[in-house]
């Protein structure tokens, strides 16, 4: 359902009071992607993240007449091929009634807007294989799939074993302690 409202939602950068609105519709996001236990991030974590001394993402919210209605939330990459930054769209995500409201293509032109501004050579993501809204969108957008490349994650306990295996072999561990 789509929202009939005059005014269209202002998009914006995140401020530090928008951090529980922000979890609040990442929490939708997970809820959409049929995951909604996944997200174990909190509001400190959040802010940290977004607003800490070593901030490493960046937000941006849509703004409707009630609060935020969508987000996407990003963070810088690079490229060795390119030589150049790049972004990465961690999450976009519009709030059921103003899906096909223009929203979600507003916020992917603020992100390529952001990237000229800042010479940043790519904007990438990743999309569930089911989400056939997302992927049409995606492609009206001029966006394709990568083809062959494949997004791998390692993460948890497998981590945390492959992290101290690595360390004790290489020595990085102790070079790291040590200076």
């Amino acid at each position: 359902m789509m929202a009939v409202m005059a005014e269209q939602p202002n998009i914006r950068q995140a401020h530090e009071g928008d951090v529980s609105e922000i979890l609040r519709l990442v929490r939708g996001l997970a809820a959409y992607e049929r995951d909604p236990d996944a997200v174990k991030m909190d509001a400190p974590l959040l802010y940290a993240a977004l607003f800490g001394p070593d901030q490493v993402a960046s937000s941006l919210v849509a703004e409707g007449p009630n609060g935020l209605v969508g987000i996407a939330l990003w963070y810088r990459t690079f490229s060795t091929w390119t030589g150049r930054p790049g972004m990465h769209l961690e999450d976009i995500y519009v709030e059921e009634d103003w899906r096909r409201s223009g929203l979600g293509r507003r916020l992917m032109v603020e992100l390529a807007n952001i990237c000229a501004e800042r010479g940043l050579g790519r904007l990438e993501w990743e999309v569930l294989a089911w989400n056939e809204p997302a992927i049409d969108f995606y492609r009206s957008i001029g966006a394709a799939p990568l083809g062959e490349w494949q997004a791998w994650r390692i993460s948890g306990d497998a981590l945390a074993r492959l992290g101290r295996v690595g360390n004790v072999r290489s020595g990085l561990g102790e070079r790291l302690e040590g200076g």
